[in-house]
């Protein structure tokens, strides 16, 4: 078999339709657009969504308030007191583990450390973004903190 062998299903292609062709043809004088109105005239096809002049159905709509960026980062939030509770003395927070301990699901998602709660081990933290007040507790500990991860 070769490529010039191959031929589509029966019944898969059909002819086109060719209209304004003379009225032997069966589609000729109006080729099937019927004599006056909208349908008849060369580019009287109205676009998706119109309604005759109508205001459309998306506009008459109420509109939500407020704008939400595409490149917006949402940090997974955890506090200085998830960390007391999960980690040893002397412990390396990073994403790999945060992700074992189950604070987040992907060790690669951003986190930010908050001042919740208190603290009283020393860590090193290696996080996206840290608090003030969370930076002042971990490293009133003895703890380090390295932005970014």
């Amino acid at each position: 078999m070769q490529l010039h062998d191959l031929t589509p299903a029966l019944g898969s292609n059909k002819r086109r339709k060719r209209v304004g062709r003379g009225n032997s043809s069966g589609k000729g004088t109006y080729s099937g657009r019927g004599m006056n109105g909208q349908g008849s005239r060369s580019g009287g096809t109205k676009g998706a969504g119109f309604e005759g002049g109508q205001t459309p159905l998306a506009m008459r709509l109420p509109k939500l308030p407020g704008f939400r960026s595409p490149r917006r980062i949402e940090y997974t939030p955890i506090n200085v007191s998830d960390l007391e509770a999960r980690f040893e003395a002397d412990a390396v927070v990073d994403g790999a583990a945060l992700k074992a301990c189950r604070l987040i699901k992907n060790e690669h998602e951003p986190v930010k450390i908050l001042g919740g709660g208190e603290l009283s081990k020393k860590l090193t933290v290696k996080a996206d973004k840290v608090s003030a007040s969370a930076k002042a507790k971990i490293e009133a500990q003895g703890g380090t903190v390295e932005l970014p991860c």
